[in-house]
């Protein structure tokens, strides 16, 4: 085999080496990563059930929030079947146009998310802050703009970055990923990183990222100045609606920030720590949006008990 390949050559294989002595445990690994998938699935599914077809929850509110609950379905449907099918392989391989076609949905939607938090922050502005103008500003075709644009941006990046990756016609000279599914660490197979994918990495990254949690950190720090100098009543509406949007937001950040920098390091960073963390964003984050979204949003919390005790009567 040689020591570097041409990137045209797309059926070329991959090994994943994130996993801790996946021989001796993979037959626990596929009955956890299968029973966490399924209840990815179940929460995320329920509570977008929920909102779809309760007349109470047609609200720009719950709509976005059905929207990201949507993007941790897709998400983790792009990675688990993936893993579990690694895990009763003899290798975890993947193909590098496979690879790549990971690459492309994980940051489309991990982009997508921070977009939505952003049209969510200011919604609740807009609530919280005008309420008489709210119906006039936020109508279904500003919903649809929003929801549009937060896909749209994201998908039109990724595909930049891929097209600028093949154009620099760059060589491999790793066929190891330091992880268990294709994100940033992708990188670390290349002879050389082009400076053209460098430069345009950084500008998504203040697209996709800073510049929404910029815009998301002023519009609720607008939201708590007036909420603190309004009634009791809207500080109450401002904590209950916000507080929900503020704990996805730093799970969010914390873990793209993870992703970003260490999955990047090449140095030895210990395995079974680097395989902790990216458990976390694959595990953490798309059950923890609707563990928030259905304990802390009265409604939804609501319609929840209701659910759950027609089915324990049935």
């Amino acid at each position: 085999m040689e020591n570097s390949t041409s990137l045209n050559v797309t059926t070329y294989i991959i090994t994943f080496d994130g996993f801790v002595d996946l021989h001796k445990f993979r037959y626990l690994y596929f009955v956890l990563t299968l029973t966490v998938y399924i209840l990815i699935i179940f929460s995320n599914v329920t509570i977008v059930y929920l909102i779809s077809t309760r007349q109470s929850l047609h609200e720009p509110m719950y709509v976005f929030i059905a929207a990201l609950l949507l993007n941790s379905v897709l998400s983790s449907t792009n990675i688990y079947p993936k893993m579990l099918i690694d895990f009763l392989s003899d290798k975890p391989v993947i193909s590098y146009s496979a690879c790549l076609f990971q690459f492309f949905f994980i940051y489309s939607l991990a982009g997508s998310e921070f977009f939505i938090l952003a049209a969510m922050a200011y919604d609740r502005y807009v609530s919280i802050c005008k309420p008489l103008q709210y119906p006039n500003i936020v109508t279904n075709t500003t919903i649809v703009i929003y929801l549009g644009l937060a896909w749209l941006v994201p998908v039109l990046h990724s595909t930049i970055a891929l097209i600028l990756i093949h154009k620099a016609q760059v060589k491999l000279c790793n066929f190891d990923v330091k992880g268990i599914f294709c994100n940033n660490a992708i990188y670390t197979l290349y002879c050389a990183r082009p400076r053209s994918v460098t430069i345009f990495g950084i500008l998504v990254v203040v697209d996709c990222i800073i510049l929404p949690l910029l815009f998301i950190v002023f519009t609720y720090t607008k939201i708590l100045i007036i909420a603190y100098r309004s009634c009791k009543e809207v500080r109450k509406k401002a904590a209950e609606t916000c507080l929900p949007h503020l704990l996805v937001l730093f799970s969010l950040t914390c873990l793209s920030a993870y992703d970003i920098v260490i999955v990047r390091i090449e140095s030895d960073f210990p395995k079974t720590a680097r395989l902790i963390m990216t458990l976390q964003i694959i595990v953490y984050h798309p059950l923890f949006n609707p563990i928030i979204y259905g304990l802390k949003m009265k409604k939804i919390y609501k319609h929840l008990k209701l659910l759950f005790c027609q089915a324990k009567i049935i």
